[in-house]
C-alpha cells in the first residue's frame, strides 16, 4: 500500500465528513507528525527527584505491566534518575507522599483508567500520561467510539451486546466477521473474532468475563496501523502483520512471527495525513502526554480508528519504543522525555 485516497463509502454518512477532514489532514503537510529524524532533546536530570515507576497492579494485564515497569525502571536508573519500583497491589497508595514523581508503566484497570490520576491528583504529585477524565475515556472503547463518531473520526460501526441481545440480527446488521471485545479491557483479552452468528453468543459471554459492557464491531479487513504518539507530535507509523487470525495477546507479548514494518511503507503524505489525523483522535479525548492510537486502512485506503491507549507497553514486544527508535530516541530518551512531562492537573 502506498496511498491513502479518501473515498466516502454509499452506506455510511459519516464518510463524506471522513473525507473532508482526511483532505484537510493531508493539506496541513508534515504539521503534528514526524519522520525518521532525531528529535530535539535535553532533559531536565536535576528536576526529577525521587521517582516512583509504578508497575503491576490488580488488572488482568499484570504481567505485562510488570515488564513495562522494570524495563522503564532500567532505562531511568541507567540514566542517574532516583527511580523505585512500586506495586500499588502490594503497598499502600499512601507511601507515595515521599516521591517527587510517579512514571505509570500500570495497564488496564486501576491504572490506566482514571483510578490512580484521581489518586495522584488528590496527593498533589505529578505523575506521566492523560489525567483523570481522558485515561477513563480512553478505557472505554464505546465511549471513546461515541466521541470519534460525533467529531468525524473513522471508527467501525459496532452495538452493544448484552445476555438478552439478539445476536442473529446484530450479525445481520453490522456484517461477518466481525470482533467481539470487552470495552474496557487491554491487550486483547477477552476478544475474538466471530466468523458465524452462531458462535456470537458464546464470544459474548466470553467478553462478559472481563467486562460487563461487551462490543460488537464490524471486522475492518486491511492493513493495521499504530500510531504513537509523544507530547504535541506523532511518531512514525509501524505497520503490523501477523499470521494470527487477528493481532492477539499471543502476537502482542508472546510470538515471534509478527512482523513490524517501519517505516511502514505509506507515502510520506499518507504517513503525514494518518499522524494528523491520530492527534486529532487523541487530542479530543482530551489526552497528553504520550500514548498510542491503533488503526486499519482498508482497501479503499479510508483509515478506521480501533482504540487509543493512553499507558502503552514498554516490553520488548512494544511499539512505543519501536516508533522512537525510528524518529532517533533511544528507550532511556524516551522514557526521560515521558517523565519530563509529569503533571498534576
Amino acid at each position: 500500500m502506498t496511498n491513502i485516497q479518501f473515498q466516502p463509502r454509499a452506506d455510511d454518512p459519516l464518510m463524506s465528513r471522513v473525507k473532508r477532514v482526511m483532505a484537510e489532514e493531508a493539506g496541513r503537510g508534515s504539521a503534528g507528525g514526524i519522520s525518521s529524524q532525531v528529535l530535539p532533546f535535553a532533559p531536565r536530570m536535576g528536576n526529577f527527584g525521587k521517582v516512583a515507576v509504578l508497575l503491576g497492579g490488580r488488572s488482568a494485564e499484570r504481567e505485562v505491566s510488570l515488564k513495562s515497569g522494570h524495563a522503564v525502571l532500567a532505562a531511568l536508573q541507567s540514566s542517574g534518575v532516583d527511580a523505585q519500583a512500586f506495586d500499588p497491589a502490594e503497598r499502600e497508595l499512601a507511601e507515595l507522599k515521599g516521591f517527587d514523581r510517579v512514571f505509570i508503566a500500570l495497564h488496564g484497570r486501576y491504572g490506566e483508567d482514571g483510578t490512580i490520576q484521581g489518586a495522584l491528583e488528590l496527593m498533589g504529585i505529578p505523575y506521566t500520561g492523560s489525567g483523570v477524565l481522558a485515561s477513563a475515556l480512553a478505557m472505554d472503547k464505546w465511549r471513546t467510539k461515541l466521541v470519534w463518531q460525533a467529531a468525524g473520526v473513522p471508527t467501525p460501526h459496532d452495538a452493544l451486546l448484552t445476555a438478552h441481545s439478539n445476536f442473529d440480527q446484530v450479525a445481520a446488521d453490522l456484517g461477518l466477521p466481525l470482533m467481539v471485545k470487552p470495552a474496557s479491557e487491554g491487550s486483547s483479552i477477552g476478544m475474538s473474532k466471530v466468523m458465524r452468528a452462531e458462535d456470537l453468543k458464546m464470544a459474548y459471554e466470553l467478553a462478559a468475563k472481563h467486562d460487563r459492557t461487551v462490543i460488537a464491531e464490524q471486522f475492518v479487513a486491511g492493513v493495521e496501523y499504530t500510531a504513537a504518539i509523544l507530547g504535541d507530535k506523532a511518531l512514525p507509523l509501524i505497520r503490523l502483520e501477523t499470521p494470527h487470525t487477528f493481532y492477539d495477546y499471543n502476537a502482542k507479548y508472546i510470538a515471534n512471527d509478527t512482523r513490524y514494518i517501519c517505516p511502514c511503507e505509506l507515502a510520506p503524505q499518507a504517513e503525514r495525513a494518518v499522524q494528523s489525523l491520530a492527534l486529532k483522535a487523541f487530542e479530543l479525548l482530551g489526552c497528553q502526554g504520550w500514548g498510542r492510537a491503533d488503526l486499519i486502512v482498508d482497501e479503499s485506503g479510508t483509515p478506521y480508528f480501533l482504540e487509543l491507549n493512553t499507558s502503552p507497553g514498554m516490553t520488548d514486544h512494544s511499539l512505543v519504543p519501536m516508533a522512537a527508535r525510528q524518529a532517533g530516541l533511544s528507550f532511556e530518551q524516551l522514557v526521560l522525555r515521558i517523565l519530563e512531562q509529569a503533571h498534576v492537573g
